[in-house]
């Protein structure tokens, strides 16, 4: 694949037909793995999940359908995923000691082991997109891109695995890995991996591999600096505030928003070293960059929105008031006025170039902050993983 300046008027269109009327046997029978797979998960583990657990998997099946029929490459994803975390979950045999006694859990498929892959295939793919980018190679992109999808996969494998390794410890530990800086760092990776991913195959270009790769490895060096330092990995029962399923729903919409938002920021950057002569040759053209940080920030604005309301409802179940001012509710506030802005710029003023890429910038910033410098530097009720 060449690197080339395709605007996003040449990315690939959805036809015209309805979804369902474009639909083949194998898109029905990927549908109907789906709901076998949740129909084996409510069998075999629903005496560890309550209504909403039951109710999320369920909603998931017609969710996930529609994932794997408009972007086809994430149906393998998925049924690799499960057919690793089942192997992994048979070899532990209910013993949590088999961790370290089975060479393939030892080195592959504990959550550790997974994630230590996934983080590294991040960072050997950085290189590769890098390689690819600087020397014009098509295969360098190529490697790059099958090493983040790789990494995507071990990484969700991880958490599939740390989930049930956290019921092994005990019933009153088990809990969705989502809990600590240590697994949202995780999905972090992974959230802004697959939205880098669609994009790519979306624009047809592998150009901006090489920035978007550079965050995500930024987010995997603190992770094992995390790691090594805190000794963070270890699987900690939840305190009392967050054992609700208001987390399992929460956070995931959170880090949505933040993925997008770090992607659009990179974007943003790529746009600033074109503009300024740096890489313009390799880059892809202003409007595709343009475009790219608007449908980048407009899907974090959504998910972050829902979100903040889960988050006040959240509250109001826990604390007992929707709002109070916390220094992390004040920076989410922050958070969300600020793309809130970059969005009514772009679409009632026409917001566009330098000024969008500069702000999508700065907004990264705002947005790391509100993440990680208010457990660093602030305290309140949302001090659950200091540093």
């Amino acid at each position: 694949m060449q690197y080339s300046q395709i605007s996003s008027s040449e990315a690939p269109r959805v036809g015209q037909a309805p979804l369902l009327k474009r639909l083949t046997p194998i898109d029905w029978l990927f549908a109907l793995a789906l709901v076998l797979g949740a129909g084996y998960g409510l069998i075999h583990y629903g005496a560890y999940t309550n209504y909403y657990d039951k109710l999320v998997l369920c909603a998931a099946v017609p969710v996930f359908s529609v994932l794997g029929w408009r972007w086809k490459p994430v149906r393998l994803l998925m049924v690799m995923i499960a057919a690793l975390s089942l192997s992994a979950i048979a070899l532990y045999h209910g013993d949590l000691a088999r961790a370290e006694q089975s060479f393939f859990l030892k080195y592959l498929l504990s959550s550790q082991s997974a994630i230590l892959w996934m983080s590294a295939l991040l960072v050997i793919a950085t290189v590769f997109y890098w390689i690819g980018m600087l020397a014009r190679s098509p295969s360098g992109g190529s490697i790059g891109s099958k090493m983040v999808w790789g990494a995507v996969l071990m990484g969700f494998v991880g958490l599939m695995v740390r989930w049930y390794e956290s019921y092994l410890i005990g019933a009153d530990v088990g809990h969705i890995p989502i809990s600590n800086l240590y697994e949202v760092f995780v999905l972090f990776c992974l959230i802004t991996s697959l939205f880098y991913l669609y994009y790519e195959q979306y624009y047809k270009t592998r150009a901006l591999g090489a920035f978007v790769l550079l965050v995500i490895s930024a987010a995997v060096g603190f992770l094992m600096w995390y790691s090594v330092s805190r000794d963070a990995q270890q699987i900690q029962p939840l305190v009392p505030a967050l054992q609700s399923w208001w987390m399992k729903i929460h956070v995931p919409a959170n880090f949505i928003g933040y993925g997008s938002f770090a992607l659009a920021a990179m974007v943003g950057v790529a746009y600033l070293l074109k503009e300024r002569g740096v890489l313009a040759d390799r880059l892809p053209a202003f409007e595709l960059l343009d475009d790219l940080m608007y449908k980048s920030i407009a899907v974090g604005f959504a998910f972050f929105t829902i979100a903040t309301i889960l988050g006040a409802l959240w509250a109001a179940q826990a604390w007992g008031g929707y709002w109070s001012w916390d220094p992390k509710e004040t920076w989410a506030l922050i958070v969300w006025l600020n793309y809130a802005a970059w969005l009514h710029m772009r679409l009632m003023k026409g917001l566009r170039g330098t000024v969008a890429a500069w702000w999508a910038l700065t907004g990264l910033l705002v947005t790391s902050f509100a993440f990680l410098g208010v457990n660093m530097f602030l305290s309140g009720l949302h001090s659950y993983g200091q540093l």
